[in-house]
């Protein structure tokens, strides 16, 4: 009896309140949309008017952050080194980039929410397209967003707008031009690549040491199989004064053994090589990466940055990836203390292939 009472509580406790009249099963239904509070914008004039000016200047803000950041490039150069220069166009280009992106971004926002058009609509999609009555409904959506935008009507803040957006990509376009070498009416060839990369601080006679202390060479310490990071001895005593890294650039060399059987030479670089030691630019003929991973076994290069592949077998030819010419030899002998030197510069500009090279 028990049991049955304890039931019969349970049954009771469940069943749904006769004063709240829910129906469990009945569906949800759909509120619809709450009523439409019109904005300041829409009900004052003046203060759509004030939202206008304030739109459109905050464009021409953006526009004005966009020329300062122009100025500040050409105020602070970078190629002075000096480091006060340094920074001051760091921080100045930076502040001009993001003033002109962020007016941009409030002045788009704003425009949006306080002019444009506020109504709420409902739009049903189609199963076709592509047929002229859908090619009509687009131009037809085209000209009422451009009335309920007011970009057409608007010339203040349409032209704002525009001067704006093609501004802000000034400085980006602006900013290219460090990475550009400049001549000098002292040295009209300064901006030459070829004349740049084809000339590196190897020469006849000049030791291959080690990178980055500077320690010369035997070939006997080469070991079967093994690979030096070298430079040429004249940059590592030059140290990190002015121009070592642009000289480093150009003149970093990975150095391998391997049995002299096993290479393929040309006729006219049978010399280049030493007892099985060859020397090839580590500057990536893609776009410059630092070729420095080497298989033993496959005596292949690999590029980390793109996947070129080379094989030191056979000139450093091109096996796979985007790389479109082998990586330029240095051509290296022994001096009378047996250590290695080189014969001479590289022969053909290096790092990345370039339309001018010939």
């Amino acid at each position: 009896m028990a049991h049955d009472d304890d039931s019969q509580a349970l049954d009771r406790a469940y069943q749904p309140s006769p004063g709240l009249g829910v129906a469990v099963s009945d569906p949800v239904q759909n509120p619809g949309l709450p009523p439409h509070r019109a904005r300041m914008t829409d009900k004052d004039p003046r203060a759509e008017k004030a939202a206008v000016r304030t739109v459109y200047t905050l464009f021409y803000l953006s526009l004005a952050g966009s020329i300062w950041a122009v100025a500040a490039y050409m105020l602070f150069p970078i190629e002075s080194g000096a480091l006060i220069d340094i920074r001051q166009n760091n921080l100045f280009i930076g502040l001009g980039i993001a003033l002109a992106l962020l007016a941009l971004g409030i002045g788009a926002i704003h425009w949006s929410k306080a002019l444009m058009s506020d109504k709420e609509h409902i739009e049903h999609r189609h199963p076709t397209r592509g047929k002229d009555s859908t090619r009509e409904a687009a131009i037809k959506a085209f000209a009422d967003a451009n009335e309920e935008s007011g970009f057409g009507r608007r010339t203040m803040i349409r032209n704002s707008l525009l001067a704006a957006v093609v501004a802000s990509i000034i400085p980006g376009v602006t900013l290219f031009r460090g990475l550009a070498p400049h001549s000098t009416p002292e040295d009209p060839t300064a901006g030459d690549p070829v004349v740049l990369l084809k000339q590196t601080m190897w020469d006849k006679g000049q030791r291959l040491v080690r990178d980055p202390d500077g320690t010369p060479i035997r070939a006997a310490d080469v070991t079967l199989g093994s690979a030096f990071h070298v430079i040429p001895e004249d940059l590592a005593e030059l140290s990190h004064h002015d121009g070592y890294l642009e000289e480093k650039a150009k003149a970093i060399v990975l150095m391998m053994r391997l049995r002299p059987e096993q290479l393929i030479e040309a006729e006219d670089r049978k010399d280049w090589s030493y007892d099985g030691i060859v020397a090839y630019s580590k500057v990536c003929t893609h776009v410059g990466c630092p070729v420095a991973l080497y298989e033993q076994q496959t005596h292949h290069l690999l590029c980390p940055c793109h996947q070129s592949q080379f094989d030191v077998t056979d000139h450093a030819k091109v096996i796979f990836g985007p790389a479109a010419r082998p990586l330029p030899q240095l051509p290296i002998t022994v001096d009378d203390e047996g250590y290695l030197i080189a014969r001479s510069d590289f022969t053909e500009p290096v790092g990345p292939s370039f339309w001018e090279r010939h």
